[in-house]
Formats: C-alpha cells, sequence, structure tokens
C-alpha cells in the first residue's frame, strides 16, 4: 500500500483492481483518501464496474413522510444505519408541488403529478425522467404499481369504469409507450391502498377483502385468476410478499373477533399447493406491532428488500423485518430526523440504485 506506488498508476488499472474488491471493503474505502472516494463514486467507474458486484452498490430503506418535504430519508441496509444525507429531489420536483411517490423497483421511483394529469418515472443515479400522461381526464386509480423489466417497465393500476360499478385493470408499457384497458375482476380486492401488488413470475399478487383469498393478474394475457389455496384459519388480515426469484410469502394475523393476537409468516410450496408456516413473529414483537396499528389492519403493508422481508405500519416510525437468510426478527430504528412531535404518513420503499433500470 505504498502511496509511491499507488500514485504512479493509471487510473484504469487502478479502477480494475478496486472493482475486484468486496463490496463492503469497497465502500469503506472511501474515507481512506479523497481520491479513491472520488474514483469509487464516479460516473464512470460505477458504469463500468457495477455489474461485476455481487451485491447491490448501495441498498436502500427510503422513508416517504409528510414531513420530509421532498426530501427521502435514507437507511443504509449494506452498512446498517441512516444516512446523514437526505435523498434530495426538489431539482426534480421543483415546479410539482403536490408530487406523490407511489411507488419504486429495481432503481426507478414512480410519482403522482395530479396537477399536471401524469406520472413521472425517473433513474436518480442515471439522472433520467419521463412524464406518462394519464390515459384519461380526470383519472382516478388506486393500487399503482411499478414494475421494472428488461426493456423498460409497466405501470399498472384499478380505476372505476364508466358506470362506477367496476373496477377496469389499466396498463402502461414503456417499451411502446401507450396504455392497455382490461375488464376488473369481481371479488373485491383489499381496500388497505398502502400495499401495492406483489409481482412473481409475470404475475401481480393481490388479496381480496373477507372472506380472504389470493388473486393474480397476468400482465402478459391481461387476465385475472384466483390462486384455489386453502388458507389458514383465523386470519384476520393478509399481505404478501415476493422475493423476485419464484418465492411467495404471506403475513397474517392469527386471532378472532377482528382481534390478532399473533403474526405468522408463510411460504407458498408444493408447487403452488398449500401455504406452510415459516415463522412466528416472536411475542413481544407481535405486542409491539399490534398495539401501535391499533388494530387497524389497513394501515399494515409489506414488502421484500434484499433478503428482508418488511412488515410496516402507516402510522408507526419503525419498520418490523425479517431476515429469510438467518431467520431472525428485527427492529428497523426510527429516523433521527424525524421530529420529536411526528404525525402519521409513514410509507417505506425498497430503494436499490440501478443504473441501467430505463425510463
Amino acid at each position: 500500500m505504498d502511496p509511491g506506488i499507488w500514485s504512479r498508476l493509471p487510473e484504469d488499472i487502478l479502477e480494475h483492481v478496486l472493482a475486484f474488491l468486496p463490496l463492503k471493503t469497497l465502500l469503506n474505502l472511501r474515507s481512506t483518501c479523497k481520491h479513491f472516494k472520488s474514483l469509487i463514486l464516479s460516473p464512470s467507474f460505477i458504469s463500468k464496474h457495477y455489474s461485476s458486484f455481487s451485491s447491490p452498490f448501495s441498498s436502500f430503506v427510503l422513508l416517504s413522510h409528510p414531513q420530509f418535504h421532498y426530501e427521502y430519508p435514507l437507511y443504509d441496509t449494506i452498512l446498517n444505519n441512516w444516512r446523514n444525507v437526505s435523498l434530495s429531489l426538489t431539482p426534480v420536483l421543483s415546479n410539482v408541488p403536490s408530487a406523490v411517490l407511489l411507488s419504486t423497483s429495481n432503481g426507478l421511483l414512480c410519482f403522482s403529478l395530479p396537477n399536471s394529469s401524469s406520472f413521472l418515472v425517473c433513474n436518480l443515479l442515471a439522472r433520467s425522467s419521463r412524464k406518462v400522461k394519464f390515459p384519461k381526464k380526470p383519472f382516478v386509480f388506486n393500487l399503482l404499481t411499478l414494475v421494472s423489466t428488461s426493456g423498460g417497465y409497466i405501470l399498472f393500476m384499478l380505476s372505476p369504469s364508466s358506470s362506477g360499478a367496476s373496477y377496469n385493470t389499466l396498463l402502461y408499457d414503456s417499451s411502446v409507450q401507450s396504455w392497455q384497458e382490461f375488464e376488473g375482476f369481481d371479488p373485491v380486492l383489499s381496500n388497505d391502498y398502502h400495499q401495492e401488488g406483489v409481482y412473481n413470475n409475470g404475475y401481480l399478487y393481490f388479496t381480496t377483502t373477507e372472506p380472504f383469498s389470493v388473486v393474480s393478474f397476468d400482465l402478459e394475457f391481461g387476465k385475472w385468476e384466483r390462486l384455489m389455496v386453502e388458507l389458514p384459519d383465523e386470519l384476520m388480515f393478509i399481505r404478501l410478499v415476493s422475493d423476485g426469484n419464484g418465492k411467495l410469502y404471506m403475513i397474517g394475523g392469527i386471532g378472532s373477533d377482528g382481534i390478532s393476537r399473533s403474526i405468522k409468516l408463510w411460504e407458498l410450496s408444493g408447487g403452488g399447493e398449500n401455504w406452510v408456516v415459516v415463522e412466528s413473529v416472536p411475542s413481544m414483537m407481535c405486542r409491539k406491532f399490534l398495539s401501535v396499528c391499533y388494530h387497524n389492519y389497513k394501515h399494515v403493508y409489506c414488502f421484500w428488500h434484499q433478503g428482508m422481508i418488511c412488515v410496516c405500519c402507516y402510522s408507526w416510525p419503525e419498520i418490523l423485518y425479517y431476515r429469510v437468510s438467518k431467520k431472525t426478527w428485527h427492529w428497523l430504528p426510527k429516523c433521527p430526523s424525524l421530529p420529536e412531535k411526528w404525525i402519521l404518513g409513514f410509507r417505506w420503499f425498497s430503494f436499490v440504485p440501478e443504473l441501467f433500470a430505463f425510463v
């Protein structure tokens, strides 16, 4: 590590050497000298070597909250701490005061811009963005889900039909830059609008209201189906999560008379024929989570993030998460920059920057 040797190395050779380091070591090198820091975070280094890393270059849980105006605090799940600097979108959203972050996928972020009757999809790492005009005006929608694809992305959402008696399914495909509309599905989907659709093997999965069931939407053919799989007894609420590699999980509250007394995690196994219990939330953690929900399960939503199943509550500033590889439950700590007197409105998202996610 003689500085005299390192200082004489051509920059492209130095880049090549650094690219062989494990990601965590590479990130720790940023503090050794200004040259390493500027090199490692340079667009040329990221674009050349991003795909060679065995784990993401950076991986965050992103918080959207009304008390952070266009500022999105980031929890680094590689370094396991809150970043001192929040993600600022003021340059991107400075002229759209009513923008709302609705969904993220593979480094892409999707905002609703109601004042301009459009959505905004952006890749912050690549500094690229695109506005997608609403398919009609006025336009009412819910359950918006952003799905990143190899050639771009798909926007899924439900919108009331012209009669208002049912919902239709709308898809926007960025590869052809056009909208498609499909007939809705008879069973009423869950009215928990904090929970997005769960993408798995070309399908989006949703849960219905009681009596609970799981339904799927085929993104290629535009068809709805109900999973003919028996659900566990005494469910008070259910949410779905996918690891993105074919595994579908279900988180549910078990109890009676509308009150959950325990929370369990299941995995769909046996070729999609039955739900098998994976873990139960430890009793102390379970009591805490259920108490902060006040048994209002509409506030509960879940998502997958880099080997973590995150269980969130719209009214609480902490995340209960399950680390799949270690089979352990943890609390993600409250954001230190959150005001002491906070209000509800906690929306959490998985954010894994991806240079080559196209908009």
